[in-house]
Formats: structure tokens, sequence, C-alpha cells
């Protein structure tokens, strides 16, 4: 059976160490774990708050990044073009410079074209004079006369004596 006198002995001595704990140990243990529920929730605010400053900055890095690279395809673009524009010059100054070549060439041509005809002029003409001179100084009948013109046909190059 239970002695009631050591159960009330019980009951108040439960009583004055529970007392007792919330005196002296309940206070600080709540203190301590609401300081730990605070830094608990300062930490989730802390770190919600560099998730949010850490996305802002990848989402400006982002558009940074696609800034650079439209950059730089327009110069890619422009440096292309500049290319083909100094292609182009090129060629076109390649074309003006052939010109000229073919055109000083066909003077050049032309040129040696009228000293040669002046040449082969003045050798038929030497010629010419040469078979006179000849023709003079020699009798002058039929049969000589014909023998002395393809004597002197026959000098000349590239034509045939009938």
């Amino acid at each position: 059976m239970i002695d009631p006198a050591i159960l009330v002995t019980q009951i108040i001595g439960f009583m004055i160490v529970l007392w007792v704990l919330r005196r002296t140990a309940w206070g600080p243990i709540l203190e301590k774990i609401e300081e730990r529920r605070a830094k608990i929730a300062d930490d989730v605010a802390s770190a919600d708050r560099l998730r949010k400053e850490s996305e802002a900055l990848k989402q400006k890095y982002e558009e940074e990044i696609q800034a650079i690279e439209a950059q730089a395809r327009e110069r890619i673009q422009l440096a292309v073009a500049e290319g083909q524009k100094v292609a182009e010059e090129i060629r076109t100054e390649a074309r003006a410079e052939a010109d000229r070549m073919r055109e000083k060439t066909k003077t050049e041509i032309e040129l040696e074209y009228q000293k040669a005809r002046a040449a082969l002029h003045d050798d038929i003409v030497r010629i010419a004079l040469g078979a006179a001179t000849r023709l003079v100084d020699e009798e002058m009948n039929e049969d000589r006369q014909r023998k002395l013109v393809d004597n002197f046909l026959a000098e000349i190059p590239g034509l045939k004596t009938s």
C-alpha cells in the first residue's frame, strides 16, 4: 500500500524541485532556446537574402554576357564587311593595273609595229634604189630587165616571183 505521508512528501519535494528548476534553470533554458530560434530565423532570412542577391547578380551577369556577345557579333560583322570592302578595293585596283598594263603593252606593240613598218619601208626603198641603180648601170634589153626584176623580187622576203 501507499503511505499518504510519503506520497505528500514526494509531491511537495517534486513541486519544490520544479519551482527551483523553474527559477534557476527553466528561464535560461527557454532563453537559450529563444536565442537559438532567433539565430536560425536570422540565418534563414540571411540565406534567402543572399540567394536573392546571387540570383540578381546572376541575371545581371547573364545580361552583360548577352550584351558582350551581341557586341562581339556586331564587331565580327563589321570586320567581315570591312574585309569584303578591302578585298573589292584590291580587286578593283588589280583590274585597273591590269588594264593599264594591257594598254601599255598595246602601245608598245603598236610602237614596235610602226618601227618594223618604217624599217621595212626603208629596206624596200633601199632595195628599190639599189635595183634602179643597177638597171641604169646595165644595158636595158627586155630579157635583162625581166631578170633584174625577178632578182629584185627574190630579194624581198615573202614575195613570190612570177
